[in-house]
């Protein structure tokens, strides 16, 4: 598939698989998993999504109401103005992966909401939410014993060792090759290249113009990494 629209689509319909997995550790460990909804603990900080969670994302913020989306694009906007006091160059597509690392990991105080949340800590998207958000909270680990994610929730198996539970591994490394593919395909047919990537932060979401950054025969192809000036 190259068509951006079904990508989408397709990528959505693999997240859902994440959802399946977490509802079914969710039922066969009710007892020692609290996730619940308006449960936003760990939604906060800005941490980096893909750009294809952030398309995914923004088709979801398109389907809110128009003063939802205010509400998203006000909190977004303020979280930028922040982040462009110390990035002055920060801007479209606010992509992260020319910047070291170490630069815009966030430390694990910071509080930031993400702008998608309701005043009862509910998320307005989360049908399309992103893949990070979907598997946060218990560790990914494959049936094969390979370590994706070690950490969970603090809340989740209190006084337990989560890791070691094998209740909860699932095929990780399955689904997390058929997600690298999607993403390949995603690049490809956006940026013209597959082997692009390029990740930002969910505050950037409202503001990322796709049709912007489209290969062959789009507005031409937005180079995300920044070049040296001559």
């Amino acid at each position: 598939m190259s068509d951006l629209t079904d990508l989408i689509a397709a990528y959505g319909e693999h997240l859902a698989q994440y959802d399946r997995w977490f509802s079914d550790c969710m039922e066969r460990f009710s007892d020692r998993i609290f996730c619940a909804a308006g449960c936003a603990g760990c939604c906060r900080a800005l941490f980096d999504i893909s750009l294809l969670d952030a398309a995914l994302l923004q088709r979801g913020l398109h389907g809110l109401t128009p003063a939802e989306q205010t509400r998203v694009r006000e909190r977004s906007g303020a979280i930028l103005v922040r982040l462009q006091e110390h990035w002055p160059d920060f801007s479209h597509p606010y992509t992260l992966n020319h910047r070291p690392e170490d630069h815009w990991e966030v430390p694990e105080e910071d509080a930031t909401p993400c702008p998608f949340l309701d005043d009862t800590g509910r998320c307005l998207a989360y049908a399309f939410r992103p893949a990070t958000c979907r598997l946060h909270g218990l560790p990914n680990v494959d049936r094969g014993g390979e370590i994706f994610q070690a950490q969970g929730c603090s809340l989740n198996f209190a006084g337990a060792r989560a890791l070691e539970e094998a209740g909860l591994q699932w095929d990780f490394h399955a689904a997390f090759l058929a997600e690298a593919r999607l993403y390949r395909s995603f690049a490809e047919a956006l940026l013209g290249s597959p082997e692009v990537q390029a990740d930002t932060f969910i505050a950037a979401v409202p503001f990322i113009d796709f049709t912007a950054l489209g290969a062959s025969g789009r507005r031409g192809k937005v180079d995300l990494i920044p070049r040296d000036p001559d």
